[in-house]
């Protein structure tokens, strides 16, 4: 998904005794494609937590019988997104020919490199009802040596993804490694990705990577003195044995992994080279992409005309 907007930055307060937080994002609302999403990343004083470059926040939303979300098929380049639903259906599509509807606990990885089209949409079944959607869309940027990387895709069922537990806290370890287990979901850099449903009361001492952050889906949290309030993203500094704990019930989202270095983004498009993402918006406007089977009668164009 797309349509990149600035964020609203609220930078944490010295005198509420927040050392361990660098700073806590609020993400604002942005209607997209028939529904809400709160973007997180980037924003003007953020732009990444380690190699995730993009947060969003879809939902929930609640769709009648007849109406459902229709993102038209766009570009990316130089990522790879991930899509994770907690509830509804999302049915992928892309210029590889790939077909998969993604359903909640699985994991959607899909490698644009040096070009690929995709759109999200509804399956007539889904459509004909009233339905839910729920769940989190991440971009990440790639390392520069992989940044022009042939396209691909990769699905992960839900079964697929490790859990764990910790002092009762129980966990998906969904990219990289953490608490003892480790994802099959690929990765091209050191990259964490972890979701967690805490008890009000329940804490949880943070993975040690280069940068993480945590963003709270539902509830809030305490940590070093401070509130992270329900749909915030605090991004800690890089300081061992940092504890969150639970105000409420909550279910949470851990990013973060290795610092990839200055990334320029443009719309859909991310690359190290400004020159790079001039070239993948002319070809987009010049129809040089390749279409997506199935789905080829309508695009999204290029906002910046």
């Amino acid at each position: 998904m797309s349509n990149l907007v600035a964020d609203v930055v609220l930078p944490c307060e010295v005198d509420v005794g927040c050392g361990a937080i660098d700073i806590i994002i609020e993400p604002r609302r942005k209607e997209l494609g028939g529904f809400s999403v709160r973007r997180a990343l980037p924003t003007r004083e953020r732009k990444m937590v380690g190699p995730w470059i993009f947060f969003d926040h879809m939902g929930p939303a609640d769709f009648p019988a007849g109406e459902g979300i229709d993102v038209r098929p766009h570009p990316h380049i130089g990522i790879a997104t991930v899509t994770y639903l907690f509830e509804g259906e999302i049915l992928h599509r892309d210029s590889l020919g790939s077909l998969q509807a993604i359903r909640p606990g699985d994991i959607n990885l899909m490698l644009a490199g040096r070009g690929i089209v995709h759109s999200e949409r509804e399956t007539p079944e889904v459509r004909n009802s009233d339905h839910r959607l729920h769940g989190l869309q991440l971009w990440l940027a790639l390392p520069q040596a992989d940044e022009e990387l042939a396209p691909a895709f990769h699905h992960y069922p839900a079964a697929e993804i490790p859990t764990a537990s910790v002092d009762g806290v129980s966990l998906r370890i969904m990219m990289g490694s953490a608490y003892g287990c480790t994802s099959p979901v690929k990765t091209f850099a050191e990259t964490l990705y972890v979701e967690a449903h805490l008890s009000a009361g329940q804490t949880l001492t943070l993975p040690d990577v280069d940068e993480r952050a945590v963003y709270v889906a539902s509830g809030a949290l305490r940590a070093a003195g401070s509130e992270i309030r329900e749909h915030a993203l605090a991004v800690f500094h890089p300081q061992p044995g940092v504890v969150v704990e639970a105000a409420e019930d909550s279910r949470i989202a851990i990013i973060g992994g290795e610092q990839l270095g200055q990334r320029f983004i443009d719309w859909n498009f991310v690359s190290s080279h400004k020159s790079r993402i001039a070239q993948a918006i002319e070809d987009w406007k010049a129809g040089r992409f390749d279409r997506v089977p199935g789905d080829s009668e309508e695009f999204i164009p290029y906002p910046g005309g």
